[in-house]
């Protein structure tokens, strides 16, 4: 994988770069829709390359290795062919999932053993297993196995399980060393900054991982209940230290307010569920604000569902007529919000980019975070 910087804002930290990778270009900063088991939710394949134009997607080891297991993904050649996509996947590690499973896991130095949300049996995963896994899954970009931990978090714990995570990184790092990647391409380790919301740990932990040499760096453990501000903050404390000639992803995060006031601290990677779990509660994200498009006050609205065009959907159907689809319960009402929400995302983080190219992104986003704070 290669990362060129292309040009670094003037008045904020926001960089415009260019990721390389087998499977394609990626130019930063990016938003990455999540297809945790194999499919964004409610859009097509086609629709995330010609309508919204992703230029890269997220996998999730933990629900891949349960269903449709490991052994049918390297029948069909790795996770690009089994989901007819060309262009590039990031894979979670499974760490986050074990985390949001607290009251069916155990922690130990070994790994974690935990229970399927599926049929209840017992599974192991350690960093061993889980670059195994995405080995076998076949992701452009793999992330280190590591445990998330919970907001709040004492001190005490947090600085056990921060260690805890670099010497599973180790292991991960030795594990690919001795493995070589299955389909014929490249894969690239982002290793994981930890550290809760201490500042010290989050110094120490982004030293660590600056150490390590990785294609990439990931900042995890935020956007899980923490204030935005301390988000804020610590973001900004590990992308001074961070690489900078990595590209730097910022885990989970988040409305499209967080996107942005990330990407002035310097992030270049981003992703959420957010979009599409959103639209299909029939919120929609605009430049102008959020819409909630199952009140009564659309009913009879009949312009489009958004002028500015992102994706076709957004000119094709009125607003009126989207409402009427939420109101009788129509998949498709939700499969049309989703695709809006991942388009506007996609067209926010690439005007982003545009701005920082041109050199007045801070004036265009303080703007915008000022337009996007309205309920329309």
């Amino acid at each position: 994988m290669n990362f060129e910087l292309q040009t670094t804002d003037t008045t904020t930290k926001a960089r415009a770069g260019r990721i390389t990778t087998d499977h394609g270009v990626i130019e930063t900063p990016i938003f990455m829709p999540v297809g945790t088991v194999a499919s964004v939710k409610g859009v097509q394949q086609r629709e995330l390359t010609e309508d919204i134009n992703a230029d890269i997607i997220l996998g999730n080891t933990y629900h891949l290795y349960l269903r449709p297991t490991t052994s049918i993904l390297e029948q069909a050649g790795g996770l690009h062919k089994f989901m007819h996509w060309d262009r590039n996947i990031l894979t979670d590690s499974g760490g986050y999932q074990v985390y949001s499973f607290s009251s069916t896991r155990k922690i130990k130095e070994e790994g974690v053993r935990f229970k399927s949300h599926i049929d209840g049996s017992y599974h192991f995963f350690s960093p061993e297993k889980s670059m195994e896994i995405q080995r076998s899954i076949g992701a452009d970009i793999i992330m280190a196995f590591d445990e998330c931990t919970p907001y709040p978090c004492e001190y005490g714990y947090a600085k056990r399980s921060m260690h805890m995570t670099h010497r599973w990184l180790d292991r991960c790092i030795a594990y690919l060393g001795e493995n070589a990647p299955k389909y014929g391409y490249n894969q690239s380790l982002f290793p994981i900054v930890q550290g809760s919301v201490y500042p010290d740990l989050r110094k120490i932990s982004a030293e660590y991982i600056a150490s390590k040499g990785a294609d990439g760096n990931a900042i995890g453990g935020l956007s899980v209940g923490e204030p935005a501000e301390k988000m804020y903050e610590i973001t900004e404390i590990v992308c001074d230290i961070l690489p900078k000639d990595k590209p730097r992803y910022l885990m989970g995060v988040g409305t499209p307010i967080n996107i942005l006031e990330n990407i002035a601290l310097g992030v270049d990677m981003m992703d959420c569920v957010m979009p599409t779990r959103n639209a299909r509660n029939g919120m929609l994200f605009t430049a102008h604000g959020t819409i909630n498009i199952k009140n009564k006050k659309w009913e009879n609205d009949f312009s489009p569902i958004d002028e500015n065009g992102y994706t076709f959907v957004d000119t094709y159907y009125t607003k009126a007529y989207l409402r009427h689809l939420f109101a009788a319960e129509e998949s498709l009402g939700k499969q049309i919000a989703s695709i809006h929400n991942l388009g506007f995302y996609l067209w926010l983080v690439r005007e982003a980019r545009r701005h920082i190219m041109e050199g007045d992104f801070s004036q265009w986003k303080d703007q915008m975070v000022r337009q996007m704070n309205n309920r329309l």
